[in-house]
């Protein structure tokens, strides 16, 4: 069977664990040659540790492929152009991107502190556009086409999570990010595309339900293998969308949970009214409630309270 990345170069940032080392360990057994980033800290961001990025590393050796280990928090804007720069210098050009890296500070938005908040976004978004930015620089001037951007959003960032309002924030801004470096970057013959995963990972863990089936045994995530729960069930995807067969597929969201893969549908107005002119106060409110706002229902479990309450 042919490797169907076969001469590629691509990092994986957030490679050492869970959906990540899934993709890495992917595409270097369809050819690629993969940096594997990983800080190695904490689910909240906290510590360092080398051993994630090195194992995956060790993997890809064993099993033929080619790899080498990044150890950088790529939040920090220096951090992630020696990343970058560390492929190019290796093998002489970065073909394939795939920004995984990410934290979680859960709290409700009327508890979270600023530093939650901060140290969210910082990763998330900071941390995609440090690599994003550097990588793209190498893109223009080198010229050779075929590049591929993979940026990760979530379900929390498509229809809201409410114990993660930073978390959300950061994943729906990676589609705006996502669909604006497709729109810049296409000239350049890159494609930008956002994964909305559905695994058993060391975030997923920290689930209500998840907690009290870890404290009565292994995490869920650690016995994920081989289920549908398996991180690397994401991979394939990934794959696809980092080969010369998806060229034509650029400023998507691609859902990939367990064995279902899906598109999703751009936003598109679904209502509109018109006036003459500008709209009155009082027309307006006369006109909403039984044609833009007809039927519409809050989202489920929030009932707020009523104005004289």
């Amino acid at each position: 069977m042919p490797h169907h990345l076969e001469g590629k170069t691509a990092i994986v940032t957030g490679g050492g664990r869970g959906i990540g080392r899934g993709i890495a360990l992917a595409l270097a057994a369809q050819g690629a040659k993969v940096i594997v980033n990983d800080y190695g800290a904490t689910v909240e961001g906290q510590g360092t540790d080398n051993m994630p990025a090195s194992q995956v590393v060790e993997e890809i050796r064993k099993a033929g492929g080619t790899a080498e280990p990044n150890f950088a928090d790529v939040s920090d804007h220096r951090a992630a152009e020696d990343l970058v720069r560390q492929a190019i210098n290796t093998w002489g050009h970065l073909d394939i991107l795939v920004n995984v890296a990410g934290i979680l500070r859960e709290r409700m938005i009327f508890n979270m502190t600023e530093e939650e908040w901060d140290a969210v976004i910082r990763v998330h978004l900071k941390g995609t556009y440090n690599t994003t930015h550097f990588a793209s620089i190498h893109w223009r001037s080198d010229r050779r086409g075929g590049y591929r951007l993979i940026n990760f959003t979530s379900t929390a960032g498509i229809n809201g999570s409410a114990g993660q309002p930073n978390y959300a924030a950061a994943k729906a801004g990676l589609i705006g990010f996502t669909k604006s470096c497709a729109n810049a970057l296409a000239r350049y013959g890159v494609t930008s595309n956002a994964i909305a995963p559905g695994a058993a990972t060391r975030m997923t863990d920290r689930g209500l339900a998840n907690q009290d089936a870890t404290r009565s045994g292994a995490a869920p995530s650690a016995r994920a293998g081989g289920s549908e729960r398996d991180p690397e069930n994401v991979a394939p995807i990934v794959v696809y969308l980092c080969s010369g067969e998806a060229e034509n597929v650029s400023g998507r969201v691609i859902a990939a949970s367990g064995y279902r893969i899906g598109l999703y549908s751009d936003m598109q107005m679904e209502r509109e009214i018109f006036n003459d002119g500008p709209w009155d106060v009082d027309r307006l409110f006369e006109l909403a409630p039984n044609t833009l706002f007809k039927g519409l229902t809050p989202p489920d479990g929030n009932r707020p309270m009523s104005a004289s309450a």
